[in-house]
């Protein structure tokens, strides 16, 4: 039996605050229009609610470049409302966790700017530094993320600076004693204030390595060296610092992005003994399509791929570690979009999904809007495009005419981040029930029928599904704590799996064609003891008949006492 904590049996619901509801007209979401919608997230039953960061930031990454590290960006109010929101929250009974950006810093942050006065300055071994090749050229082939060198170069001090996403994010030098203190006295005011925990932004990469050699050039021209940071054991020293320093003897959640990491690295990150972080985040389900390595395309992700990748990650981590659950996030395009069905079937196809997602073992993190089947925006025009990296792509990917206008307009359209962060759809008014101003991103058009009004009040919405699936987790503690177990994985329509548990076993079946498929209902669950939970589907014909419609999912419980195996 898996050791019990509350972040294990919690659900985690994730609000981008820019896209999330704005209380104040002036088209950008904030911390009033948060605390409007705390009672919605209290109603749909979540327990966790992950705010992407609000800190002061001049907004290349929207965000994640971070100019000051314990302030509230004006834009999303003040640390007075932030603390009301924290009270608020608390007192509804949800926890509230914080983004923690600590790879790198924004190019405006104090530290860097005091690092640029030159090779001397007091904070300049807070950043990575080289001097450039004999021929002038950077430290080595390394690309960004978000395109070009990893490497900027800096006239004043003749050095460049290494920064893994963009110039404007300049990475920390995590090898500096006094850069850590700094970023683990941050970390406890902030605790001190009232936050439950951290989800920690690509924490596998904060530790560099000695390894700056050269590496093979992938399709961005530039070698990516993500795999070869993420190995490097120096990462876990210091996350076992962090804990001593920061969280011991606290009752918090950590959980953090592992990019590029091993089930191997990601034992280590959230083994059982709680030396590191209690779960993280894995992105192999998301390169299936070559979403992480190489995302401008029109793949789909295969079903029998990802039956492999997320059984591998539920066995390997059961009993070892834990697992952080997602199908999108801010940085992913919608699941919904990418495996389900954006027409007629939509509803149908989120509720399995969801209910695919929540019934595996690990924390379940939903992101703002999966709760309304809501679906990847179609850009139109590059002016509507706000992530620095859609940008990035559709200016190099055009001009180097690898892709035509239309072409890139289509692939941002089904992978960028962008899609991800359009702004929530409350109603089908003017600028979605989001805001009464101008909205800082184009609002779907879609919201006219996919709302959060429109399905409030139908019981049989894919937002009132979420909400009954969440209580069956909450009622079943096998569903947290049971021992997976997939059943018939060569099917390539279906991905079905048990949860075994002492007490009752779980049967998930979720039907991800748009085809009714035959599929054979394992022998314990034809009994009369067995209880159907929950499913999508009304009058099924998969316990008669053997058949499952098109994206029908069933959850399905036995009672140990009442059979045998």
């Amino acid at each position: 039996m898996e050791r019990r904590a509350w972040w294990k049996e919690s659900v985690v619901y994730q609000i981008y605050p820019k896209s999330f509801c704005d209380g104040n007209g002036d088209g950008i979401g904030d911390i009033k229009g948060i605390m409007s919608k705390l009672d919605y997230l209290v109603w749909l039953g979540v327990d966790v609610v992950w705010i992407s960061p609000m800190y002061p930031s001049p907004g290349y990454d929207n965000g994640y470049d971070i100019s000051d590290y314990e302030s509230i960006a004006p834009c999303y109010g003040s640390m007075e409302e932030f603390e009301t929101l924290l009270k608020e929250a608390h007192a509804r009974g949800l926890k509230v966790v914080i983004d923690l950006v600590v790879n790198h810093s924004s190019n405006e942050h104090p530290w860097f700017l005091n690092a640029l006065e030159g090779r001397h300055a007091a904070k300049r071994e807070y950043y990575i530094w080289r001097d450039a090749k004999k021929d002038g050229c950077p430290p080595n082939n390394w690309g960004a993320l978000f395109g070009g060198s990893a490497w900027t170069w800096d006239e004043k001090s003749g050095q460049y600076y290494l920064n893994l996403f963009s110039s404007r994010q300049p990475d920390l030098n995590w090898e500096n004693p006094s850069l850590r203190e700094e970023v683990y006295g941050m970390m406890r005011r902030w605790l001190d204030r009232g936050v439950d925990g951290f989800r920690m932004d690509v924490i596998s990469l904060i530790a560099k390595g000695n390894d700056f050699s050269d590496g093979p050039v992938g399709a961005s021209g530039y070698h990516d060296p993500r795999a070869r940071i993420a190995a490097n054991s120096k990462v876990h020293e210091y996350l076992k610092e962090m804990k001593e320093e920061v969280w011991a003897g606290r009752d918090v959640m950590t959980v953090g992005e592992a990019s590029a990491t091993t089930l191997g690295n990601a034992v280590l990150f959230s083994n059982a003994n709680g030396s590191e972080l209690d779960m993280v985040f894995q992105f192999e389900h998301m390169d299936l399509d070559g979403g992480e390595t190489f995302k401008w395309n029109d793949k789909t992700i295969p079903l029998t791929g990802l039956k492999e990748v997320m059984t591998k990650w539920q066995e390997g981590l059961y009993g070892r570690g834990w697992n952080a659950l997602f199908w999108d996030n801010h940085d992913q395009p919608r699941m919904l979009s990418r495996l389900g069905d954006e027409g007629e079937l939509r509803e149908t196809s989120a509720k399995m999904l969801a209910a695919c997602l929540l019934m595996l073992q690990g924390t379940p993190f939903i992101f703002q809007g999966d709760e309304l089947g809501m679906t990847n925006m179609r850009f139109t025009s590059p002016a509507q495009l706000r992530d620095s990296e859609s940008i990035n792509a559709y200016e190099r990917y055009t001009r180097e005419k690898r892709f035509t206008k239309e072409q890139m307009l289509h692939y941002i359209s089904l992978k960028s981040r962008d899609t991800a962060r359009i702004p929530m759809q409350w109603n089908g008014g003017p600028g979605a029930g989001f805001t009464t101003g101008t909205p800082w991103m184009d609002v779907h058009p879609n919201h006219a029928y996919v709302n959060a009004e429109e399905q409030a009040g139908r019981a049989d919405s894919i937002l009132s599904f979420y909400r009954e699936l969440i209580k069956v987790r909450h009622r079943h503690p096998v569903s947290v704590y049971g021992r997976y177990e997939p059943y018939e994985v060569g099917n390539e329509n279906v991905f079905a799996y048990f949860r075994i548990g002492k007490e009752e076993t779980l049967f998930v079946c979720c039907n991800f064609a748009d085809v009714t498929t035959a599929f054979a209902v394992p022998e314990r669950f034809r009994s009369k003891e067995a209880r159907h939970l929950l499913g999508n589907v009304e009058r099924s014909a998969y316990l008669k008949e053997g058949r499952l419609a098109a994206y029908e999912c069933v959850i399905m419980e036995v009672k140990e006492n009442d059979t045998t195996n």
